[in-house]
Formats: structure tokens, sequence, C-alpha cells
């Protein structure tokens, strides 16, 4: 797969005089080479978006529509093709490619869908005697150029989710991958082009690090839309200036496992939810709190479940847990885990690294105030810490900056509502794991997880501005 990869700007393929290598994180093999934009190109791509913006704000609705179906069915005849590239550029085992991929289709669809339904409301305007005869309604219409940057551990879907609603509302828009994964997204490019978007209103920009923070400033983006890390998120937001921003970022996400939870499914789930895509993920299970009635049993159970994954060649269609993106994420992880042995906590499986490859790991004994504990870890690592009283449990659960998704295992439906009612987070999930997500649900954070709504149809709301019409019917 070993090539060079141009970008995209205005519809426009491009090369440059500088070009970055994409790695494949298992073995170290080189994929391709990816050319990188200047600031020149980064000038350029911004100027085509706001002449696309012209084009694409003018779209009717079921061309808008149109588009995306078709942008549906190219994704769907090049599966095997986009799996690949999931695989090779991220380490994400292939059963977790499928899921992505999957979920990608799905979210292009829904914005097909919603294309259609973007409507107002009417106003009822003479609520006082000076406002007789006059009529109201409210329509949205699109906001502007999109400036979307994505991350490494879910590419192509987190792309979609920008690039979907944008199209869906009739927003330009430009994106930028990160670097260590952007063969999904240029094949999206591609993909997009052929759909019949207008090549003028889309680019995807290839540039590390802070020389894309001259897009974030860039006043003609009239919506900045990121998923990442906390403290990039946070920067781009404090230099973006007027425009609307978006942040999904980071979490540590607390699961609660009541004493009277069916615990052979919790197991599972958490199993599922604590290491999938190598626990790279901002809604991974992390912290599991268990009621001390069913602590023991709980813990060998989940031990048991974790010791069956199959760590490996992300390639094979039986590896659960593949590399961590880097070896120095590895090493971070695997320090963080040998810290918290450092203060008391007890390893009961796993945690030994080799490269990039960490065992998957479970911890016990772990205290709030550890970094496993209170930070977020993105690697294959669970903790579990016990409790007695449920007002405790949620006390735990909140002792975090994040808050983006929790979960909790209990029939009691007085708990969970107390749960919802107090628990920190953007989304709680009841008798699932932090990790669920569909892609037409609200989804995002409070507290340091971020501000805004991802879920296509709250995507476009806010991709959209409302615009009021006021009728004066005076005869």
């Amino acid at each position: 797969m070993s090539d060079r990869k141009k970008f995209l700007v205005g519809g426009q393929w491009r090369s440059s005089d500088r070009v970055e290598p994409v790695i494949f994180p298992f073995n170290g093999d080189l994929v391709a080479e990816v050319y990188e934009a200047s600031d020149a190109d980064m000038r350029a791509a911004v100027e085509a978006a706001e002449r696309g913006f012209e084009i694409t704000r003018r779209l009717p609705s079921h061309r808008r529509s149109q588009i995306l179906r078709r942008l549906a069915e190219l994704l769907t005849a090049r599966r095997e093709e986009m799996l690949m590239a999931l695989i090779l550029e991220g380490g994400k085992p292939r059963k977790v490619a499928i899921g992505e991929f999957d979920r990608a289709v799905q979210t292009v669809v829904i914005a097909s869908e919603e294309a259609r339904r973007i409507g107002g409301e009417v106003v009822p305007i003479d609520w006082t005697p000076s406002a007789e005869n006059r009529f109201g309604m409210v329509r949205r219409f699109p906001i502007g150029p999109v400036l979307g940057i994505t991350p490494f551990n879910y590419p192509l879907n987190l792309g979609c989710h920008k690039l979907a609603p944008a199209i869906a509302a009739g927003n330009s828009i430009v994106l930028k991958p990160a670097e260590d994964t952007p063969l999904s997204t240029l094949m999206l490019a591609e993909m997009v082009l052929e759909a019949g978007f207008p090549p003028e209103a889309f680019s995807v920009i290839m540039a590390g690090g802070s020389r894309a923070e001259p897009l974030a400033r860039d006043q003609r983006f009239r919506f900045l839309t990121f998923t990442g890390s906390g403290e990039v998120g946070w920067h781009l937001k404090a230099v973006a200036g007027r425009k609307k921003v978006a942040l999904e970022l980071g979490g540590n996400a607390g699961i609660i496992i009541h004493h009277d939870a069916d615990l052979d499914y919790a197991v599972e789930r958490c199993a599922f939810g604590g290491f999938t895509n190598s626990g790279q993920n901002c809604i991974s299970v992390q912290r599991l709190i268990v009621h001390e009635r069913v602590g023991d049993e709980f813990t060998d159970k989940l031990v048991a479940r974790v010791g069956q994954l199959i760590t490996g060649d992300p390639r094979h269609d039986t590896t659960d847990v593949g590399p961590l993106i880097h070896e120095s994420a590895a090493q971070r992880v695997e320090a963080w885990i040998k810290e918290a042995m450092a203060e008391g906590a007890r390893l009961l499986c796993g945690g030994q690294r080799i490269g990039n490859m960490i065992e998957p790991a479970v911890l016990a004994e772990v205290k709030p105030e550890m970094r496993v504990g209170c930070d977020e870890v993105f690697g294959p690592v669970v903790s579990l810490m016990t409790y007695s009283d449920f007002d405790e449990a949620i006390r735990v659960v909140n002792n975090t900056p994040y808050g983006l998704q929790g979960g909790i295992f209990s029939r009691d439906i007085f708990r969970i509502m107390q749960a919802f009612e107090e628990v920190e987070v953007g989304g709680l999930q009841v008798n699932d794991v932090s990790t669920f997500r569909v892609d037409h649900m609200p989804y995002g954070g409070v507290k340091a997880s971020g501000i805004g709504r991802e879920g296509v149809r709250y995507t476009i709301e806010e991709m959209t501005e409302p615009k009021l019409l006021v009728l004066n019917l005076h005869e």
C-alpha cells in the first residue's frame, strides 16, 4: 500500500515538497507517505471554502440528500479497501475497524435523511396589543464554512460526523485529519467528489501540530468542530475568536456496578468497553465502582474474561486488542500502571508492554486520587474500586475533571434515576457501558470533556443559524 498521497484543496489534488510517513503501529512498516500542505495551500483551502459556500447554501434539500445517499453507496462499494486502511494506519483490530466502517456508513445515511428534515417553527407574535396582526416564522440557514479537525482513533466515522452534517446543512467544509491516520479521510474525499458535492466546497488539509492553528484562528470559518485532547481543544477555543465552537474531548468514564446487577452481563460489557480499540476511546470504560457485596465475585469474573481477550496482529479476525498508536503512548500507559502499583494498587492481570502493545490490565484497590483514577489513561486499563453507600459511588464517579459518558448496572429504578439526576456527564447508559454510542443520539460532554453535541441532527443544529421572519399583516 506504500505510495504518496496528495491532499485536496477546493476539489484539486495537490502535492508539496514536504512528505510525512504513515506507519503501521503493529510492526513499524511504512504504509504510505502523505504530502503536507503549505501555508499557501491552507490559505487557498479557506478561500475555496468561501467560494464553495456560495454554491452549497443554495443547494436544495433533495440534492444534499442525494449526494449523501450516493456517498453511502460509494463507501459500501469500497468496504474492504477502507477496512485495510483503518487497520494499517491506526493499528485498529479488524473487528473494531468493521464496527467503525459500518457506523460511518450509517452516519452518512442518517445525514441523508436529516437533510430533508431541517425545519423551523411558527412563532406566535401577537402576545401583546402592540404586536397584533403580526405573524412570525423561524427557518434555519447554513452557518457558513466549517473547519473540522479529527483524531487518530476513529478517523473515518468521526470524519463523517463532521462532513455529513455539513453537507446536509448546506455548508462548505475543510477537514484536517490527524497526521497519524490520514489515509481513510483521503479515500473518503475521493468519494465525496464522486458523489457530486461541489468541489470548491471541500478540502482535506494535511498539516501537523501547530501548523494548522491559523485555520482555527481564521474568522472566515464560521464554525469549528474538534475532536481530540482537552489541552489542544481548549486552546483552539481560546484562539477561535467569534466563531461557534464544538469540542468533543477526553474522558475517564466511571461505571457503577450495583449489588442487584446482572453480573455476567456487566462483566461481558465491561470487558468490551474497557479494551475495544486498545482502550484508545474517549468513552472507554476506565473506572469500575463496584458494590462491596458483589465486589469479589465481579472481580473474579472480570479478570477471567479479560484473560480470554486475544492481543496481537490487528489484521487477524480474532484479535481483540491491538497496538497503541505509538510506542511513547504505550510507555506512558505502562508508567501509569507502575505508578498506581507503587501507590498501593494491585495488578490482577496484564499490564506488560512489548513495543506498542500493552496486555489488557485490571487494577484493584485503586484510589480516586491516583492518576489512573482521575485522569484519562487512553489505553487498555480498567481500575476497580468498591463502595458501600450509593451516594459514595456517585461522588467517586464525579471526582474527576471529566464528564463525557458514564454507566450504571442496576435493576433499581430509584437508584437509576438518582444517578441520572446527579452523575455529571453528557450521557448516562443504564445496564450498559459508557462506550455505547449510536450515531443519531446526542453525544458530548460537560466539564473538561467539551461543549456542544454531536449526533447528526444535533450537529446540523450547531451548523445552522435560526433566522426570524416577522410579517406585519396590517391592512
